[in-house]
């Protein structure tokens, strides 16, 4: 993006969308309506305005994003969550609507681990992540919550007390195919971790490593979800039935989003 105007003394939503739009944001109004409303003073719409205009993703910049209700805190480098991944949390809550134990694999943030503590009352929840910045950034999304956030690979992460008591295991692993990302978004492909972007070669290299171990970690009836692209649907569902699991693929039109889910019988 190239650099704005500077927005006008009085920073009205008009000259904000403006100074937005010059900088070739495409929601130039909803995002001027954004900033103002986090903004204390002049002075910082400046700022922010001058933030997003260098290409930082808004919700970086306004240092939260929405996701199903929530104010999550968002830090530079984190992967920013996406609303479609809202589709990840519905299924989870329409399989087992009464999870005790929560597992958020490859949390990022931490946002799909809080909004199903703040749609599960009183379960026990954890979430991992390999990326220090993830974890910090998912502590302080949890911790009003009681969540439990783990540094490290996966399960390794994990306490091994949770093996066998896991109702929900949400891994909204990365899933870009290694030759895709340059493709993506500025916002995604300059400013989010390659680590929560890059899936390898077919995009499924972490999707594969999850389903093969989950098993051990759930409870019976508990569910594995993961997040997908449309083409890697079929390869994930294999995955999943050859890891012992029951697949399932659900879809959301509206949010182009495909969730795999796997039940432990």
């Amino acid at each position: 993006m190239s650099s704005p105007p500077p927005a006008s003394p009085a920073v009205s939503p008009e000259a904000v969308a403006a100074a937005l739009r010059a900088a070739g944001c495409v929601f130039a109004e909803e995002e001027a309506e954004l900033i103002l409303a986090t903004a204390r003073t002049p002075d910082e719409v400046t700022a922010l305005v001058g933030r997003r205009a260098t290409g930082l993703p808004l919700e970086v910049v306004l240092g939260w994003a929405g996701f199903r209700g929530l104010r999550i805190a968002v830090e530079p480098g984190v992967f920013v969550p996406r609303r479609r991944t809202e589709f990840l949390v519905e299924q989870a809550l329409a399989q087992v609507p009464g999870a005790a134990v929560v597992v958020d694999l490859c949390c990022g943030s931490g946002a799909v681990a809080a909004a199903l503590a703040a749609a599960l009352d009183g379960a026990e929840v954890h979430a991992a992540d390999l990326d220090p910045a993830a974890v910090r950034c998912a502590r302080r999304n949890l911790a009003p919550v009681g969540g439990r956030v783990y540094a490290g690979d996966l399960y390794a992460a994990l306490p091994a007390g949770l093996r066998g008591r896991v109702d929900v295991l949400a891994a909204n692993v990365p899933y870009v195919p290694t030759g895709e990302v340059a493709l993506l978004p500025p916002e995604a492909r300059d400013h989010e971790p390659a680590l929560a972007l890059d899936g390898g070669a077919d995009g499924l290299d972490v999707l594969r490593r999850v389903a093969a171990d989950a098993a051990g970690w759930l409870a019976p009836g508990g569910c594995l979800l993961s997040e997908t692209g449309e083409h890697q649907a079929p390869a994930a569902l294999d995955a999943f039935a050859r890891a012992g699991l029951r697949p399932r693929l659900a879809v959301c039109e509206e949010r182009y989003a495909h969730v795999v889910t796997g039940v432990r019988e």
